[in-house]
């Protein structure tokens, strides 16, 4: 389920969504996963020019798109961008575009064909709280980062 396919912007007029500023990609993770929340640090941290915005699949913008889009939250993150919702391999492909710079140059993982990429990432996923470990809801944030959430 790499490219969710939906109309875009459908979630505007979905009312289970709430509003957000949808001006910036957005990215949707779990934020009692202690690996989904220091990739979420990671990713601020790697964002030198704010181009995202964060959510917690927790919180009520994580509920809704999910939902919205079909999304099982134990399956991926959601990454909402151009228009479109990306998850699995394509969504981290995507986010390298967004990102730029250096990060654009990890896009050759394409040559990989994306039902072998997204397997990998399916058994990361299944296993994360096993091997990871969950934690109390973002704790692994700082404050500057905690701001960044929506």
């Amino acid at each position: 389920m790499p490219e969710v396919t939906a109309k875009p912007f459908s979630y505007r007029d979905d009312p289970t969504v709430p509003d957000f500023d949808d001006g910036k990609p957005v990215f949707v993770f779990d934020g009692v996963c202690v690996l989904c929340s220091r990739g979420a640090r990671w990713l601020m941290r790697a964002d030198k020019k704010a181009r995202l915005r964060f959510g917690s699949m927790q919180g009520a913008l994580g509920q809704g798109t999910y939902r919205h889009y079909h999304v099982d939250p134990d399956d991926s993150y959601l990454l909402i961008a151009s228009r479109r919702a990306y998850t699995a391999s394509r969504g981290y492909l995507e986010l390298c575009s967004i990102l730029g710079g250096p990060w654009h140059l990890l896009r050759i993982a394409n040559a990989i064909p994306e039902v072998l990429r997204d397997r990998l990432y399916a058994v990361v996923a299944r296993h994360r709280y096993r091997w990871f470990g969950r934690t109390d809801y973002c704790v692994l944030l700082a404050p500057e980062q905690r701001r960044q959430l929506l």
